[in-house]
């Protein structure tokens, strides 16, 4: 019963993070209209020279910090040390107090550096960079709440934070980048940097909230467990420093993995795409489609997974504690599963509708050909993201990094190679992108299987490969037809993708790949399906 109980937490938290997600991006792309239409190009180039200064110090600063808390947190939770839980609280707090003065302070002073050395070409974004620095000191003390309270497996308080820290964000960002129009476009863009200020302090006011409310019910349920233990039983202050960093530090090294992978990106693949044939501004243009179109619809296809990657950190490193390794092993099982049954149908609909989808929402169907490879990521992503949480939640933090940087190497020598060749262009790029991406995963789990003893369970993996399959020729089927018949290129494309939907379910449904264990820890739809499954045959009694 305990066990189901917290594969039911994690996916629960799974499913909050996901719907919190997409609500962010929503109300993300939401203000960007405005704000693109109140600044121009040249105000959002001003934003967007200083937003990358901002985010390496945010990074470095604590990027890794939620995961270190979460593990650590979840562990002492899960040996009902609840005074030891609280006590890493409170000297992470002191560690994000240090470094959140100190980097909000660095880039501070350092704007004016930057500009003097040409980091930064244009001197009026120095008002943008000024602006974003105190920032800095809020966002740490944010990620390190959010770590404890998803050391409890509270979701919840992260969702309502990013969501409110959003809207708050996007309010400020407007209001002032119009109030502050008139003085000039320096001082607008400093407006608009301003919005990330005033979400990081209503985010932090919410996580308080809920601290207080957690607080309150440690209380009524852990009452007898927050008697401190004797001295000699504690572990010291700098133990628990040093093993904050420990965790913390390769998952910070494998965020600034990102922006240095995208800036290598940046000096290889237009150089690459002209020794190809094309014209700078042609490489220009595909390079654009790459990574202005199709990468941001991969990471919008796996927005469960990463919060999958999230929620499975705290799950696995509550288990670990507790030397529960059947836990362990069907926590990682189930994440897998679900990682995979729902990046496939993504893969599918990205993949058969690219040009289509490339119309639709960019209004640029040259993008189709990055978008169809690129989609081959979806499926490699997802399980990168999953197995990197799984081993983060066994303590294993620095592999994932490790394995980025390999994963990064052979993407570098992918791009000078692929991306040259004429046939592929751009599309070699995104073949090189889909590679980095299955390096860093494939290598994950390995490590998982040689720790657990884990592998992906070939039967279950097979009948998702099949019910895929299906499900693209009956999307390709329908975009066909339907778009001979009635020329209704909105009509075809949503409904070749609720059609194959449909079929993928069914298939999946039919052939027992898709579980009844998994179903049940679904939020809100996953009882009614369960009830519509049995009710055509097609379910048994949930396993115990």
């Amino acid at each position: 019963m305990a066990e189901t109980k917290s594969s039911e937490k994690f996916i629960k938290g799974t499913f909050i993070l996901t719907v919190a997600s997409f609500v962010v991006k929503v109300i993300g792309s939401l203000n960007w209209i405005f704000v693109s239409r109140i600044l121009g190009g040249e105000g959002i180039g001003l934003y967007q020279m200083a937003f990358p200064i901002y985010f390496f110090a945010l990074t470095v600063s604590q990027a890794g910090v939620p995961v270190a808390i979460s593990i650590i947190t979840a562990e002492r939770v899960a040996l009902k040390d609840i005074f030891g839980a609280r006590r890493v609280f409170r000297i992470s707090l002191f560690l994000m107090l240090f470094t959140g003065i100190f980097f909000s302070v660095l880039t501070y002073f350092s704007a004016q550096w930057l500009i003097d050395w040409q980091f930064i070409r244009d001197p009026r974004a120095y008002m943008s960079v000024v602006a974003l620095a105190p920032t800095i000191f809020f966002v740490t003390f944010l990620a390190s709440s959010r770590g404890y309270l998803q050391g409890w497996q509270r979701m919840t308080p992260t969702a309502v934070s990013q969501i409110v820290e959003q809207i708050f964000r996007v309010i400020t960002m407007i209001v002032l980048a119009d109030l502050f129009l008139p003085w000039g476009l320096d001082y607008a863009a400093a407006g608009a940097s301003l919005g990330a200020l005033a979400g990081a302090v209503t985010g932090l006011i919410v996580l308080i909230y809920f601290h207080i409310k957690l607080n309150r019910e440690i209380e009524e349920k852990y009452g007898a467990y927050l008697t401190p233990p004797p001295e000699s039983e504690q572990e010291s202050t700098w133990a628990i420093i040093k093993r904050i960093f420990k965790l913390a530090l390769p998952v910070s090294a494998a965020s600034i993995m990102l922006p240095v992978v995208s800036n290598l990106d940046l000096m290889i693949v237009p150089q690459r795409l002209e020794v190809a044939g094309y014209s700078v501004r042609q490489a220009t243009e595909l390079f654009g489609y790459l990574t202005g179109m199709a990468v941001p619809l991969v990471n919008l296809a796996t927005i469960l997974t990463a919060s999958l990657a999230v929620s499975i950190v705290p799950a696995i490193s509550e288990a670990r504690a507790l030397k529960d390794n059947a836990r362990i092993f069907r926590n990682t099982a189930a994440a897998v599963r679900i990682s995979n049954f729902v990046c496939f149908p993504a893969f599918v609909i990205v993949f058969f509708l690219a040009t289509p989808i490339a119309s639709l929402i960019y209004n640029a169907p040259g993008a189709g050909p990055a978008v169809m490879i690129s989609a081959v990521s979806i499926i490699l992503l997802g399980l990168h993201q999953v197995s990197t949480g799984v081993l983060q939640g066994l303590g294993h933090t620095t592999i994932p990094m490790i394995n980025m940087v390999l994963a990064a190497i052979a993407k570098v020598v992918l791009n000078w190679t692929l991306t040259a060749i004429p046939s592929l262009g751009i599309m070699g790029a995104a073949w090189a992108t889909a590679a980095d991406m299955g390096v860093a995963a494939f290598i994950n789990l390995y490590f998982i299987y040689k720790y657990i003893g884990y592998k992906m369970e070939l039967g279950q993996l097979l009948k998702t490969v099949f019910a895929a399959a299906v499900m693209a020729v009956v999307v390709e089927f329908f975009y066909d037809f339907t778009v001979a018949e009635w020329h209704m290129e909105i009509f075809s494309t949503f409904g070749a993708v609720f059609a194959g939907f449909i079929v993928y379910v069914a298939t999946l449904a039919l052939t027992g790949g898709l579980l009844e264990e998994d179903m049940a820890r679904i939020p809100l739809v996953g009882k009614f399906g369960i009830k519509l499954f049995k009710s055509l045959g097609l379910f048994k009694s949930v396993s115990k």
